[in-house]
């Protein structure tokens, strides 16, 4: 079932609950972040939160809850929801004002919230791979925010579905940054690489746990930045995020990679980090 929560209250997902001046709805001045759930237990929930904290604090926002009452919140909802595996998606911005471009003083933020079903991706689908193109990253300097503005990816990630591919890889001063909505990695050598933690990336959770991966399955991990070239070039390509999970890239311009399946490290990953979960 789905679950909406609307700054205190909970809601049908249907009903009208964001006011015109909702400084998210005008100036997408706010922040979020969604967490999986694997029956009915949260997948690295903390290190959501955490960012999500972090994320506001980066843009002078003061969420006026803990991390603990954001986590109880979060599992309230689900177990409202009565939803096993899930994935939920909390949005905090600045509040409700008058627009204006400064900030509004005395104006406590507006949390919302949705609970859904996740949509899992089958081994079989996940192991064929998907394509990808590159596009220009257009986006502004402050990626590691988890901000509302969003704007360039979904103009880049509909230009890579008119293209009929699944995800375009972001390219800035030449070398790759990550994926619309993903962490980007490449397989060179048997090394696994993928780019340095930056203000021009978001520090992926998912891309935390591959890390914590490739030392218990004695992968090399290597941040290092990489043009289109070396993805060309790569062994194996795939992509990061907390509803993708793991997910091969094995087409990306039109160029097949390596056996243009998913390659034996993309699979050690994917598979270890569905034990994982």
């Amino acid at each position: 079932m789905v679950i909406v929560y609307a700054n205190g209250q909970w809601v049908n997902e249907n009903d009208a609950v964001i006011p015109v001046d909702e400084r998210g709805h005008q100036f997408g001045d706010g922040v979020y972040e969604v967490t999986r759930i694997y029956e009915g237990k949260p997948f690295m929930m903390r290190e959501h939160v955490e960012r999500l904290v972090k994320s506001a604090k980066e843009i002078r926002m003061d969420l006026g809850m803990t991390v603990e009452e954001v986590e109880s919140l979060m599992m309230e909802a689900v177990e409202r929801s009565g939803e096993k595996n899930c994935d939920v998606y909390i949005q905090i911005t600045r509040g409700i004002a008058k627009r204006g471009h400064l900030f509004p003083k005395d104006v406590k933020p507006s949390i919302t919230m949705t609970v859904r079903p996740m949509e899992v991706i089958a081994m079989e689908e996940r192991l064929a791979g998907k394509t990808a193109i590159f596009h220009e990253d257009e986006r502004w300097k402050n990626c590691y925010i988890k901000s509302l503005n969003l704007l360039p990816n979904i103009l880049a990630k509909q230009v890579a579905n008119d293209a009929g591919a699944y995800e375009a890889i972001l390219i800035r001063d030449g070398y790759v940054t990550e994926g619309t909505s993903s962490n980007i990695f490449i397989v060179q050598n048997g090394e696994l690489v993928t780019r340095p933690l930056s203000n021009y990336i978001l520090a992926g959770i998912t891309r935390m746990r591959v890390e914590q991966l490739a030392e218990q399955l004695n992968i090399p991990f290597v941040e290092r930045e990489f043009t289109k070239e070396d993805v060309l070039e790569a062994e194996e390509v795939f992509m990061t995020s907390t509803t993708n999970e793991v997910l091969p890239l094995v087409e990306i311009d039109g160029t097949t990679i390596g056996s243009g399946v998913a390659g034996p490290v993309t699979e050690r990953v994917a598979k270890q980090f569905l034990q994982t979960v």
